[in-house]
């Protein structure tokens, strides 16, 4: 058992008055790994991750973050203002439609800025420094910085919410169907961007997805979710090469009929 963990899940559950949710979750998350949470519409992998990012408050079980200076943190018991300041340095957080991780009406400068106006820096030309080298870095013409979200494409929406969130060094990121409204080739963009980008920084990803394909390109290990229970788990290529579960054999064989 690796001793590195930057996010502890132990016996997590979160259930809603229809007994729908997660329940009992155990899992552990690594710097520099992306896992993918996957399964069928509610099979709870949203709400897990909701409920892992701040989101959404848990019944009952333990959840622990590790910072960039290996203090671990309880997440469920410590006080708000230590979450709070997490989810501005330690955090970001990429939403399936960008629209709900941008702020619309205001530019694509502003946008990346904004979080490091959030933990002190004021200095305005050294704010549009950082703006522009980041719109770079994800592919988008820094001669656009001044442009408003509402003028991208869905494609340089999604990178520009990426920046956004990439911007003060996250150590660990969450993402929910970041790929579900991009076509195919804007797709493999997108996640070519994300391998580098966790390359480069070491990030660690928890991503929600229900397309089996981007596991395979993306995550290091997958997570099945059904009835809000991990059902299995392992390195990506051997829960989709040789499924244990019947569910997970179920997804699998839809994938490869289809």
């Amino acid at each position: 058992m690796r001793s590195d963990t930057i996010l502890e899940v132990r016996q997590l559950s979160h259930l809603y008055a229809n007994g729908q949710g997660c329940r009992q979750i155990d899992l552990d998350l690594y710097p520099g790994e992306v896992l993918c949470l996957v399964g069928e519409s509610g099979s709870g992998k949203s709400t897990l991750l909701d409920t892992l990012a701040g989101r959404r408050v848990p019944q009952s079980g333990s959840l622990r973050f590790r910072d960039r200076q290996g203090t671990f943190h309880d997440l469920i018991h410590g006080d708000t203002a230590t979450r709070r300041q997490l989810a501005r340095r330690e955090w970001g957080h990429v939403f399936q439609n960008p629209r709900d991780g941008l702020r619309m009406n205001v530019s694509a400068g502003a946008n990346i800025s904004e979080r490091l106006m959030a933990l002190g820096q004021r200095h305005y030309g050294h704010l549009r420094a950082q703006a522009r080298d980041w719109l770079e870095r994800v592919e988008i013409d820094p001669a656009r910085l001044d442009d408003l979200p509402a003028s991208f494409s869905g494609g340089m929406q999604q990178r520009l919410q990426i920046a956004r969130n990439l911007v003060t060094a996250p150590s660990l990121v969450f993402m929910d169907e970041p790929t579900g409204g991009l076509d195919v080739s804007v797709q493999a963009r997108f996640l070519d961007l994300v391998r580098r980008l966790v390359h480069e920084h070491g990030l660690a990803i928890l991503m929600v997805t229900h397309d089996l394909g981007v596991a395979r390109l993306l995550a290091h290990r997958t997570v099945v979710m059904q009835h809000g229970r991990i059902v299995e788990s392992g390195l990506t290529d051997q829960i989709l090469d040789d499924p244990q579960h019947a569910y997970t054999q179920l997804l699998v064989s839809s994938i490869v009929q289809a």
